[in-house]
This record gives structure tokens, C-alpha cells and sequence, in this order.
């Protein structure tokens, strides 16, 4: 049987809007569903970069927990730093390989590349046992430099190699050739990441695989190859052609839902494909034990904050209707994996008609302090916005702004999703009512906390 190791990318996006928490969330479910290696970028030189490593650390323990190290020396000392309390750590040394962005990115030459390698990967070596060299633009690399260059990082201690066609240029059997022709000889695993924008990445991937590819580079929402439709494929030919993964095949597709649900903000996506009414019914009367049991089934691990928070806009929720298993869905997706909220809403009051310019009139709770906002807008949710903002003192970007029901019943429930644009960010809220106006005002106060949180 031939065993593949999937390294999970989603996390190693530098530039992702991700919170902190949610970071940790998806690291944590990326582990229960049994991939072999969690990827996270580069450490920065602020401690938020360094916690969230050091954080992951202490509970992903039987996936590799692998950081990147590629800007300079410092860098692997920070990683280093970082992954001290990893249970299985590993430093990646990623590197480019063309002559245009070595030179532009490291400012050297073919000439001086291979001993930079020789340089990065032996200091890594000396601060940790698992160093991975990974050539991230392989297939755009003249071959014969490439090869040297591989050598030169096996020669210095790389214990693994990692083949990229970043830019999707071969189709899999040409990039399956190209792993054949780069890697003949070398006696370390030999990994791969196809760029899955022409939609081959995972026939690629596959391909390399059956030609000696011990490794592949998976993402949820990314550029590599797709999580789901690999799982997919190594459940479905196992038998026949003898490959198999640690990954658990049965929690594959719920697993990625849930950690799209946490990029995207969109919880509507997981209740319509996956969420089966199943006929259960919770009412206000129904404990928070009863409640843990529902959430359970439906796949989540929540912690007990967390639990706490579903379970208070269970109850509020409960109070006007009784609460099937796919709003119980939307509402773990709307309140649960949050950060800290600065505001609370406490009253709205919403004055709208054809005659009437609408007018918004919200109290808001922060730090135990009741602060008031009255505005005028075109249309309810407008003018809601408004009155938001006059309590906050500023003004965002409303980047996109969505609604409608998660059910279907005369008393269907409403999910809102606001996404607000700052400094080039984007941060996403999300809200549930059974008054689509009052969703509308939590999913934008959801999106302000993130704002709040990141800023402070």
C-alpha cells in the first residue's frame, strides 16, 4: 500500500483576515480530521505571529506543525523559538528558483543561490530535526540549476523536498514526468504542490503520486490542490490502486464545511449541503446539556465558552419558536469562534414606511456602559448602519451585505452576513433573528467587534 502524507496550506496564506481564534479553530479541526502537517507562514516580528504558533502547539500533537522560514537567518531562529514546545515541529525553507525573482526577491544570482540554500537549510538543521526544502516556482526553473539546487539542500540536511508548479503551467502527466526527471536522484520523500487554477491540480497531484510523490499540498479555499476532491479520490481508488492517507474520509466533507464556514462568514452553505432536518425540536424549556448533545451530533467540538454563547442565543431564539437541528447549525455558526465582543446590543428601534424617511434608533452595551445612536438612512438597514456608526464614531466600508432564511416555515429564522472593508481588510459578521432588520444589525456589530479586537 502505497501511504501519502497531506501537508493542509489553508493557514499559511501571510496575508489572511483570519482572527486569531478562528485561525486556531480551523488548526484544530484540520488535526481531528487527520492530516499529516499543518502549514503556517513565516513568523513576523510582532508577538501575535509567535503566540499563534506557540498556541497551535499546545494542542496539535499528532499532525507536524510546520512553519516557514525563508526571509533570512532570523527568521529560522524565530520559528525555532516558536515551535520549542511543538510535539512534532517542522521548519520549511521556501525558496524561489527562477533567476527574474530570485533576483528581485533575495537580490542573488544562480551562482550564489545554491550556497544560500546550502546556508538556510543547515542553519535550520541545527534547530530542528525536521527541515523541509521547498522550491516554490520548481516548474519555471531552468532543470539542471534546479537539480543542483536540491542536492545542495539534501546535502546540507534537508530531510524532505517539495516540488512546486505554482503558476499551473504542465498538465499532470508532463508535471508528473517533471517530478520523475528533477528528483532521480535523490534518496529523501519528495512532495508536491499544484496550483489549481486551470482545475487539474488534483489529477496532477495524483499522477505524481503514482510516480513516486510521497507528499501532497492540500488547501480549503486556496490555490493548491482541493482537500475535498483529493480525500475524495484516495477514498475512492484505494482499492484498486493500492494508495491510501491517514486523513478520516468519513468527516471529510462535514469537517471542510465547518472550516468554511469560519473563512467565509457564510454559515448558510453548510445548512443547505450537509444539514439533514432530522425532525428534532428544542424549546426554551431544553437544558444546556440537551443542547451540548444536539451540537454534538452535528459534528462540532466546541469549548465550553463557546458552548455558553450558542447556548444564550439558543434561548433568545427559543423564546419566539422552537429551534430545529439547521438554525441550531446557523446559530453555532453566528455566535461560536468569535472574538470578545466589545458591543452588545441591548434595543433597536426601527421607524420605516412610504411616507417616512427611516430612521434607526439602537442602544448598545460596551463595557457595561448603555451609549446610544439615533440616524436617518434610505431604507431600515441603512439607517440602522448609521446609528451604528454614530456609536462607534466611525465610518466602514461596506464591502458586501447579504440575507435570507434558514428555513422555510411561515416563522423561518434570518441569517445576515456583513462584510466591512478597513485598511485593505476585510472583516465578516454574521446574525440570526427571526426579524431579518435584527440580524441585519448583529451581523454588522458581529463585523465591528472583529474590527474592534484586531485594532486593539
Amino acid at each position: 500500500m502505497n501511504h501519502i502524507k497531506i501537508a493542509e496550506t489553508t493557514l499559511s496564506d501571510a496575508k489572511s483576515t483570519l482572527s486569531f481564534k478562528q485561525k486556531l479553530e480551523i488548526a484544530r479541526k484540520l488535526e481531528r480530521l487527520g492530516v499529516d502537517a499543518i502549514e503556517l507562514p513565516e513568523i513576523g516580528v510582532t508577538k501575535a505571529d509567535s503566540l499563534l504558533v506557540r498556541t497551535a502547539a499546545s494542542f496539535v500533537k499528532g499532525s507536524v506543525l510546520s512553519v516557514a522560514a525563508t526571509s533570512s537567518p532570523e527568521a529560522i531562529d524565530r520559528a525555532a523559538e516558536a515551535l520549542s514546545t511543538a510535539a512534532r515541529p517542522r521548519i520549511r525553507v521556501e525558496l524561489p528558483m527562477t533567476a527574474s525573482i530570485m533576483e528581485y526577491t533575495l537580490h542573488k544570482k544562480q551562482n550564489k543561490m545554491c550556497d544560500y540554500v546550502s546556508r538556510m537549510v543547515a542553519k535550520a538543521k541545527t534547530v530542528c530535526d525536521d527541515v523541509e526544502f521547498s522550491a516554490v516556482d520548481a516548474t519555471r526553473a531552468e532543470e539542471a540549476f534546479l537539480k543542483e539546487a536540491i542536492r545542495c539542500a539534501v546535502a546540507a540536511g534537508a530531510s524532505k523536498v517539495t516540488l512546486c508548479d505554482d503558476a499551473a503551467i504542465l498538465l499532470p502527466d508532463d508535471f508528473a514526468a517533471f517530478v520523475i526527471r528533477v528528483t532521480e536522484d535523490i534518496d529523501v520523500p519528495v512532495g508536491v504542490m499544484c496550483n489549481n487554477k486551470n482545475g487539474v491540480a488534483t489529477a496532477a497531484a495524483i499522477l505524481a503520486v503514482k510516480n513516486g510523490a510521497a507528499c501532497v499540498k492540500t488547501s480549503i479555499g486556496g490555490e493548491a490542490t482541493p482537500l475535498r476532491e483529493f480525500g475524495a479520490l484516495i477514498k475512492d481508488i484505494r482499492e484498486n490502486y493500492g494508495i491510501s492517507a491517514d486523513i478520516r474520509t468519513t468527516e471529510l466533507h462535514r469537517t471542510i464545511d465547518q472550516i468554511e464556514w469560519i473563512i467565509s462568514g457564510k454559515a448558510q452553505n453548510v445548512v443547505a449541503r450537509e444539514i439533514v432536518d432530522d425532525g428534532i425540536r428544542l424549546a426554551a424549556t431544553d437544558t444546556i446539556d440537551t443542547v451540548r448533545e444536539s451540537i454534538e451530533k452535528l459534528g462540532y467540538d466546541l469549548s465550553d465558552e463557546d458552548i455558553k454563547k450558542v447556548y444564550e442565543e439558543f434561548l433568545r431564539i427559543a423564546r419566539k419558536k422552537n429551534v430545529g437541528i439547521k438554525e441550531l447549525d446557523a446559530i453555532i455558526a453566528s455566535v461560536a469562534l468569535q472574538v470578545p465582543s466589545t458591543y452588545n446590543l441591548e434595543t433597536y428601534v426601527i421607524n420605516s414606511g412610504n411616507r417616512i424617511s427611516s430612521s434607526a434608533q439602537i442602544s448598545l452595551n460596551r463595557e457595561g456602559r448603555t451609549v446610544q445612536g439615533i440616524a436617518i438612512g434610505d431604507g431600515p438597514i441603512d439607517a440602522a448602519f448609521h446609528a451604528i456608526e454614530q456609536i462607534i464614531g466611525r465610518r466602514f466600508e461596506l464591502d458586501d451585505f447579504s440575507i435570507q432564511t434558514v428555513t422555510q416555515e411561515k416563522e423561518a429564522m434570518g441569517s445576515a452576513l456583513v462584510r466591512l472593508r478597513v485598511g485593505g481588510r476585510i472583516y465578516s459578521g454574521t446574525g440570526l433573528s427571526t426579524d431579518i432588520i435584527g440580524a441585519s444589525i448583529r451581523a454588522y456589530i458581529s463585523a465591528v467587534n472583529k474590527i474592534v479586537y484586531e485594532e486593539d
